[in-house]
């Protein structure tokens, strides 16, 4: 056998330190690239149910949360708002809801679970603007409203117009009535939003 000067063992243990290193460096690289694909805990929050306490909330009264990103409006309903719903139908592009932009438990003439509390998402289903509540007549003339105008939601960005159940109106750019996304009571005054009633049960 012949010596060729080469230390077997210390070109072992060199070889396997290497490899040590560079096994570490390949994980250590790779840790923010398999950070990077989960996502964040503000993107888990986003999709998330958002639970809501309406106790506080009076008659004629609106609040708007924040659900996946959006503004999500609850209002309290007031009998003589609820009373305008069925005068109205004949200037309604969908007043029966026939286009599926709420659940089937909220396809109703209030377009809500509850009757006197409504849950849309508050965007015009035009381009995606915010429509301002105008939730009476006479008061809300700076926004061009007739002055018997019975209340609801107007978009200033194309003039679009919804009932106080979110229903659109004919004759304007708008296509179908405002979204009511998936929701459940877990009592009289709280409400998860995010999840119908059979998968707040599961």
């Amino acid at each position: 056998m012949i010596d060729d000067g080469v230390d077997l063992k210390r070109r072992r243990l060199l070889t396997g330190v290497t490899t040590g290193v560079g096994l570490v460096g390949a994980v250590a690289a790779a840790v923010p690239f398999v950070a990077s694909m989960t996502p964040s805990a503000r993107a888990r929050a986003a999709g998330a149910p958002v639970e809501v306490d309406i106790s506080k909330l009076e008659q004629g009264q609106m609040l708007t949360v924040e659900w996946r990103g959006k503004p999500v409006w609850i209002l309290n309903r007031t009998t003589s708002m609820l009373d305008t719903l069925g005068a109205i139908d004949s200037i309604l592009s969908d007043p029966n809801s026939d286009v599926p932009q709420q659940p089937e438990y909220a396809r109703n003439e209030h377009r809500s679970v509850k009757t006197d509390v409504l849950v849309l998402i508050g965007i015009c289903t035009h381009l995606g603007c915010s429509p301002k509540a105008a939730l009476a007549g006479g008061a809300d003339a700076v926004l061009g409203l007739e002055a018997d105008w019975p209340g609801g939601f107007f978009c200033p960005c194309h003039g679009s117009k919804f009932d106080l159940a979110g229903r659109v109106y004919k004759g304007v750019p708008a296509p179908t009535n405002m979204v009511v996304p998936p929701y459940h009571y877990l009592s009289d005054s709280r409400i998860v939003i995010g999840l119908g009633p059979e998968e707040g049960e599961a």
